[in-house]
């Protein structure tokens, strides 16, 4: 750090931010949906740069500031790798049959109905098992995408289910990295605030299905018989479709429960793709290549191709094409791109102070015990929209307002629960964030599209306060200490 550097005022540390939202707003007017596809990155770079020239004039030089960019974007590296894998899976679980077959079979018991909730319910039961939200949203999600479109419904209505089942799980999971950071930060035990946490987060998911269920039997649905057995045919004349297929998946998911790390059994999970297409799809393997004979090399051109670029399976039928279609690790390169650009904006704030200044001004207005939570999670959505990242939304505030609860004497698992229930959840919301971007390209929906619709996480951030606006079960220090 610069020897003569100096504190930035609230007016400069906003500054880049309006800049950046200027340019968002402007970039969604002129691009719409299309804005994430670059124009939105370099909005970031340029707003960075902004934010770096303010830094540079606070007494910093190029030197802290690109160390603190480094940082920033290393911070992020284990998401940019677990996208390219990711990128990898979902072409070889299409080219296998694996996602055709879940759609296959998720049409014979899934009815619009009951869609909506049931995609709710089996994301949340996943994520709790696995601890992984991306996990989630990457194997059934992008399935569940699948059969909801089958079935006449709302691309973003699906999403949002998907994204708030997941998320329930995410927050409740033992295995979950951003369950373990909450409490680390405020000073508490894993299980003490995964208890605690039930109280507000019970309640949401019970709101959020609630709705979910009603939404679909208020549907009014195009969906027919006929047009599921169009589909289920499509599938079956391209794929061999069987129950064999669902060991990958399972053994992905068993992987994760014995805690293995996300990168290496999502690894095994692709890979098991290819050696299942190998073996299932020899019909797909030879189109992919396009040879007409198999051998290893043909083998080997089309598993590869599956997993470094985009393929897609014909059959004849739009709706059924538009499902059987994956980018592979290059369909990920423009996600990662935005994350990269996301973290150089979030490192030069971070750096400069800028961030740190906006959550110190915010807490001045922190009374009571209710504006005290409200501080923090707003506190938490301005690090999910400015830093970019969930754990930046984590561990700042986290550090920052852990002595001020303990000097209210609140418990620490006050704390830890605000973060989830503000910064964990709302990140899936910023389409720049890395997580509302992972999301948005593993499921193929804008991140705008799906946001009205996550109810979990729109939700969450206002059951924390009101908790403690009307102090419900607020638990003071006092009571840890006699406990």
């Amino acid at each position: 750090m610069g020897s003569k550097t100096i504190e930035p005022t609230l007016l400069q540390s906003i500054f880049p931010i309006v800049i950046l939202i200027g340019f968002l707003s402007i970039n969604v007017i002129i691009f719409g949906e299309d804005s994430s596809a670059g124009s939105n990155q370099i909005a970031l770079i340029l707003s960075a740069g902004i934010a770096g020239l303010l830094a540079l004039k606070l007494g910093y030089v190029w030197k802290d500031i690109l160390e603190g960019v480094i940082h920033s974007i290393s911070s992020a590296m284990s998401a940019l790798l677990i996208l390219l894998i990711i990128g990898a899976l979902a072409g070889t679980w299409l080219i296998s049959g694996i996602v055709p077959a879940m759609i296959y079979y998720g049409l014979e018991v899934l009815n619009p109905t009951i869609f909506l909730f049931a995609a709710c319910v089996v994301s949340a039961i996943v994520s709790l098992a696995t601890g992984s939200s991306w996990t989630t949203s990457a194997t059934i999600g992008v399935a569940m995408v699948g059969i909801g479109k089958a079935l006449g419904l709302h691309e973003g209505v699906v999403a949002g289910a998907i994204i708030s089942g997941a998320y329930f799980g995410d927050k409740m999971s033992p295995l979950s990295d951003t369950t373990n950071l909450a409490p680390a930060m405020a000073g508490t035990e894993l299980f003490t605030h995964i208890r605690y946490m039930m109280l507000t987060t019970g309640p949401t998911i019970l709101i959020s299905l609630i709705i979910f269920l009603i939404w679909g039997f208020t549907l009014d649905s195009n969906v027919t018989v006929d047009n599921v057995t169009i589909v289920q045919q499509a599938i079956s004349e391209k794929f061999n479709i069987n129950p064999w297929l669902f060991l990958v998946p399972a053994g992905v998911i068993f992987l994760i429960i014995k805690k293995m790390p996300a990168i290496p059994a999502l690894l095994i999970g692709s890979l098991s793709g290819g050696l299942f297409a190998l073996i299932f799809q020899p019909q797909i393997i030879l189109s992919i290549a396009e040879s007409d004979h198999m051998s290893f090399l043909v083998g080997y051109k089309a598993v590869i191709k599956a997993i470094y670029t985009e393929v897609s399976v014909v059959t004849g039928v739009e709706s059924v094409d538009s499902l059987l279609t994956a980018g592979g690790m290059e369909g990920m390169l423009n996600t990662i791109w935005l994350i990269i650009s996301a973290m150089v904006f979030g490192g030069v704030m971070e750096k400069s102070g800028m961030l740190k200044c906006i959550a110190k001004n915010i807490i001045k207005f922190a009374h009571s015990i209710g504006s005290l939570v409200a501080s923090t999670a707003a506190t938490c959505i301005v690090f999910n929209i400015t830093a970019s990242d969930q754990y930046i939304a984590i561990v700042v505030p986290g550090r920052m307002y852990a002595q001020t609860y303990r000097e209210r004497g609140l418990a620490p698992e006050n704390l830890s629960r605000t973060l989830e229930d503000s910064g964990t959840v709302t990140s899936v919301l910023i389409p720049w964030n890395t997580c509302g971007a992972f999301q948005s390209n593993v499921l193929s929906v804008e991140t705008l599209t799906y946001l009205p619709y996550c109810f979990f996480n729109l939700i969450s951030p206002l059951t924390t306060i009101v908790f403690a606006y009307f102090k419900i079960r607020i638990k003071m220090l006092q009571e840890v200490k006699k406990a």
